[in-house]
């Protein structure tokens, strides 16, 4: 696909259009999960009210993370770009939706994206898995195929790929996924230039 033709662009959230800062090991070795594993699938696992508490936790660890959340290199300006070309702009985070929308309004691209267009982790499957990008391409009523998938971790890519929509990675020094990736820039400062 060429991406100056896109109309249709999704966005990961922490690590994407932020700054990265979560520290992921800190919060398994607190939530005593092994390092290996997937939060949100280790969480999943658990029994109910032990998996509650968990996700309390990491709630309330996500909600400061998201209260002072910092935008990445060229995020703001590639968003508002793509804003003034009529783009429709989703978010498919692995985030709690309450918590993209504190983070969105912190990074000051609060008005550019629709509430119903953001998806966290209890709107649709967490990523890998492709349901987050299939239900925005329904929604926006157009084939998966015509949708840009752009983040900063293989998660991101592989659900494009499963969706049928076009990998972007970002925020890297390089691509370390290449067999994953369609397009790659080192920060969205880069991919703007791209367009």
């Amino acid at each position: 696909m060429k991406l100056s033709a896109a109309r249709h662009w999704v966005f990961d959230m922490d690590g994407t259009l932020t700054l990265a800062v979560h520290d992921f090991e800190a919060i398994k070795r607190v939530l005593d999960i092994p390092l290996e594993h997937d939060i949100l699938h280790h969480l999943a696992a658990l029994p109910e009210d032990e998996a509650a508490a968990k996700h309390a936790w990491l709630l309330e660890h996500e909600r400061e993370l998201a209260l002072n959340a910092r935008p990445a290199a060229g995020a703001i300006e590639l968003v508002r770009a793509l804003q003034s070309r009529d783009c429709r702009l989703g978010i498919l985070t692995r985030n709690a939706h309450e918590l993209a929308l504190l983070t969105l309004q912190a990074i000051g691209l609060g008005d550019c994206f629709s509430t119903a267009d953001i998806l966290g982790r209890d709107e649709a499957p967490p990523k890998p898995h492709p349901g987050g990008l299939l239900q925005l391409a329904e929604r926006w009523q157009v084939a998966p195929a015509e949708l840009v998938m752009v983040g900063d971790y293989r998660f991101d890519l592989e659900c494009a790929r499963a969706a049928g929509a076009c990998g972007v990675l970002v925020n890297l020094p390089e691509n370390l996924w290449p067999e994953l990736t369609d397009h790659f820039a080192v920060d969205c400062q880069a991919l703007q230039r791209a367009l």
